[in-house]
């Protein structure tokens, strides 16, 4: 049975808001990613909402999953279409414009604002395509600290995000310690498993595979779209549970009493992921898609030790939120990181939300999160002004 509701309709809207640009890491002082190489200038796109008090302590930074952006809520001047987490982020809603400023910024490696293969290499006036270096989840975050730092943040109150943008909240808590009072994680984890990995692979190889690619050298010429349409709708049935699917298609036919007995889509699951495949082919660049899902493939917490000696310097307090039927970032998941952080006698709530959307849900069950988030953000409120309750919990 789902716990959700409608994305907090009743509450109003931060309204219209627009994209902003920020650009570092010129020439003589481009940033050293992960693998050594260097780069730069990068530019990172990003809105913002609520107002930043005096001391700016109030920031709140929300973190995007793999084909997300910066778009996070409110509406794009002429758009029908609110932001990706418009239901929890707003006045009076989970984060709280009226109490915090919220920052939403696009990864680098993306397409939707910020540095990736798309843009222009100042070097050769072409775009990059292949030629990007490889991003990583941890070069993602150096660029997004770069940012807070022109914002003037020193700390943030709170990084949140789902999916992949819970590996970027981890990251922060890991090697900025001093810069996040606390880490909502969101169906997530802290690396991927052979099976994410392998479904990613497929994914890539689609978009390999698809004669237009080009190695990557397809900008100004045919898109790839036959193959990144593939890969969206392998992508989109993981994000989905199989219950979900049953309740929202079931075997329902298109406009038709029986089968057709011949290769035309006969079934509604089937226009579903041709219609989702089709707009996505529309905002998202293949490249992107290929570097972004193999920065998470790389991701691995426990790379180079223990999972639990990762925390040692960690100062953050944390929500971790799981969902019962999402089977591409499982609960035991979030349960391992779980023990790995209260190891190291940190404050952790951990919650399992009881839902049947899969690995999307932390999209759809804005009441239940919404609760959670709500509790949680308080309670540390309180505390830094009272000192710490004897029984923390949200």
């Amino acid at each position: 049975m789902n716990t959700s509701s409608s994305p907090s309709v009743d509450l109003p809207s931060v309204g219209t808001v627009e994209a902003q640009y920020f650009t570092c890491c010129e020439p003589a002082n481009e940033l050293v990613l992960k693998s050594g190489l260097k780069l730069g200038p990068i530019t990172l796109a990003y809105e913002t909402y609520g107002q930043l008090n005096e001391d700016k302590s109030n920031a709140i930074l929300i973190c995007h999953t793999l084909t997300s952006d910066a778009h996070a809520a409110g509406f794009h001047p002429g758009d029908k279409k609110p932001g990706w987490w418009e239901g929890m982020i707003g006045p009076g809603k989970a984060f709280d414009t009226n109490k915090y400023f919220v920052l939403s910024s696009n990864v680098l490696g993306s397409c939707k604002g910020s540095t990736g293969p798309a843009s222009i290499n100042p070097s050769t006036n072409k775009p990059y395509g292949l030629s990007l270096p490889f991003i990583t989840i941890e070069d993602m975050v150096a660029a997004q600290k770069k940012l807070a730092d022109h914002l003037g943040i020193r700390k943030f109150f709170s990084i949140a995000g789902g999916s992949m943008g819970g590996l970027q909240a981890l990251i922060w808590a890991v090697h900025y310690p001093e810069a996040i009072h606390s880490a909502i994680l969101i169906a997530t984890n802290y690396r991927h498993t052979a099976q994410q990995i392998a479904l990613h692979e497929v994914g890539r190889q689609a978009i390999m595979s698809d004669s237009d690619w080009q190695n990557g050298d397809y900008y100004g010429k045919t898109i790839p779209a036959k193959g990144l349409a593939l890969a969206r709708m392998i992508g989109h049935i993981t994000y989905m549970s199989d219950k979900s699917m049953d309740e929202k298609f079931g075997r329902k036919l298109i406009g038709k009493e029986k089968l057709g007995y011949d290769f035309s889509h006969d079934f509604e699951v089937e226009n579903y992921l041709k219609y989702r495949a089709s707009n996505f082919v529309q905002r998202f660049d293949a490249n992107s898609y290929l570097y972004i899902s193999k920065a998470l493939d790389y991701f691995d917490l426990a790379e180079d030790g223990e999972l639990t000696d990762k925390f040692k310097k960690t100062l953050a307090h944390f929500l971790v939120i799981s969902f019962t039927s999402d089977w591409l970032y499982p609960s035991y998941q979030s349960k391992e990181l779980v023990r790995a952080l209260k190891a190291n006698d940190l404050d952790v709530s951990d919650c399992e939300i009881n839902s049947t959307y899969g690995h999307d849900a932390f999209l759809v069950e804005i009441e239940s999160q919404s609760k959670l988030v709500k509790h949680f953000l308080n309670r540390l409120q309180k505390e830094k002004s009272h000192g710490p309750s004897p029984n923390p919990s949200i």
